[in-house]
């Protein structure tokens, strides 16, 4: 259940995140700190000062021993999820699905596992004209906004300027912010705004999500692409060009990820036609970073 195109073509986002998240956390043995909480996790003996509301009376009956149950919790994080809905996320891979409609349902899966996990989730949208941002809330009600809100994007224009994100950058809150981008820029302003919100929340998980296609250049014979931010276009040999656009994208993929992690950035790519689970397993394994 965590391939998008099957969650995809549910047509229903709260089911597609609710699935994908419980099925990537089935089997799952999460890392976590022993307490008084609500999950089970083993007995030890009764030592003077415990709490007695804390002691299994079925099994003193039984052993005529007293034990105290320990529990598992977490401690909670404010996770700020980011969603780049600049026109570059409207391209299409080869099953069909945009960048958009995969980071839709990711950042709907991670919502979904933050409020699983007791966390205060909020999103901000990036137009081109504004900021649709949803403070990190952790009451029954933040999910259905969240997904409303997701389920109403539309991606278009360019990635918003300094000033219209100077709000988002203002607010000084210690969270783990999730970026989902494809990281197409003109003069490193995403870049930029990743910087600054590092010095403002402290943590960056940045998830580069590319198409398939774009990856591995799955083009035949001549072919004619156009910028979906500028509308230009260029026609080549797709057969032709294929070595050199490869080369020339490794590099790239190798420059990004590089001042990525030099900015202090936790950065992993990601492939529109695999899974959700990578992006799940590395936000809970920042996650607990953070909680520990």
């Amino acid at each position: 259940m965590l391939n998008p195109e099957i969650l995809h073509a549910l047509r229903n986002l709260p089911l597609s995140a609710k699935q994908a998240a419980e099925g990537f956390l089935a089997g799952q043995h999460l890392s976590r700190r022993r307490g008084v909480g609500m999950e089970f996790s083993q007995y030890r003996p009764y030592q003077p000062g415990d709490d007695l509301r804390r002691l299994d009376w079925r099994l003193a009956a039984r052993s005529d021993r007293y034990y105290i149950r320990e529990s598992e919790v977490d401690t909670s994080v404010t996770v700020h999820l980011l969603l780049d809905a600049s026109a570059s996320m409207n391209h299409q891979d080869d099953n069909g699905l945009r960048k958009l409609d995969y980071a839709r349902l990711l950042l709907a899966a991670l919502a979904y596992l933050a409020q699983n996990q007791g966390d205060a989730v909020g999103l901000t949208i990036l137009h081109p004209k504004g900021l649709e941002h949803i403070p990190p809330r952790s009451d029954a009600r933040q999910l259905p906004r969240l997904f409303h809100a997701l389920e109403s994007v539309a991606a278009a224009g360019s990635f918003p300027s300094t000033s219209t994100l100077a709000p988002l950058t203002a607010r000084r809150q210690r969270a783990l912010t999730i970026c989902v981008s494809d990281l197409y820029e003109e003069e490193a302003e995403i870049n930029s705004l990743l910087t600054r919100l590092r010095v403002a929340s402290g943590e960056i998980l940045l998830l580069h999500l590319l198409a398939h296609n774009e990856l591995h250049f799955t083009y035949r014979g001549t072919v004619t692409f156009e910028d979906l931010e500028t509308g230009q276009t260029l026609q080549l040999d797709a057969d032709q060009q294929r070595k050199t656009y490869q080369e020339e994208l490794q590099a790239w993929l190798r420059a990004t990820a590089q001042e990525a992690r030099r900015q202090g950035f936790d950065y992993h790519q990601l492939d529109s036609a695999e899974p959700l689970d990578r992006a799940m397993r590395e936000f809970l394994r920042k996650r607990d970073s953070m909680s520990n």
